[in-house]
């Protein structure tokens, strides 16, 4: 059935168990699943970035999408400097997603493209986390922008660095929202620091 189907696909995403004999039910969250899928995004996502980057030096119109999301993202920052609200956070967000939906949707590689698609839906439980943290949205904005900016110059192991360096700095932010809330997790897991020369 469409149901059964749906929480098939949820169970495959890690969003929800289900034991024998029980109902389905939302899988909580630890501290090492945390670590465990950032780990996997930092190997596919830096890596399909750096791609469409060297892809669109012939082929420039893969950075339409690109060109489209930075001139958005200096909007927003310009909004910014008189002060954000919940409505400019939230434009913010529904752009990051946008450019994270290119990056699929533009990666030439299927194989890395719908591995990437696949995280998606435990990503998007924990962006949540993220956006909790009021000082996130400046820097992720920044971050968002840095990357752009690198895409469209042709800098492809720019473009790697600073995706890379982005999810580190995500994943430092989710774990100690998480560390604040009490989740259970490894309690000896440590928060890698990024290095400043990046």
């Amino acid at each position: 059935t469409p149901v059964r189907e749906a929480i098939r696909r949820l169970t495959v995403e890690g969003l929800v168990t289900v034991a024998p004999g029980t109902v389905a039910q939302v899988a909580p969250i630890s501290l090492s699943e945390v670590r465990t899928l950032f780990e996997f995004r930092l190997i596919l996502e830096p890596a399909a970035v750096r791609m469409i980057t060297v892809d669109a030096g012939n082929n420039p119109t893969l950075l339409n999408d690109f060109i489209s999301i930075l001139q958005n993202l200096r909007s927003i920052d310009a909004r910014a400097s008189a002060g954000h609200d919940a409505e400019l956070v939230q434009d913010f967000y529904l752009l990051a997603e946008e450019f994270d939906q290119a990056v699929i949707r533009l990666c030439h590689n299927a194989r890395l493209s719908s591995t990437i698609a696949a995280q998606r839906g435990l990503t998007a439980r924990l962006r949540g986390i993220s956006h909790a943290d009021p000082n996130r949205f400046a820097t992720s904005l920044a971050e968002h922008i840095a990357i752009c900016e690198a895409i469209i110059g042709g800098n492809s192991d720019e473009a790697y660095k600073l995706a890379e360096d982005h999810l580190h700095r995500s994943l430092r932010t989710i774990l100690e929202g998480l560390m604040r809330e009490g989740v259970a997790g490894l309690p000896d897991i440590s928060l890698h620091p990024v290095s400043a020369a990046r």
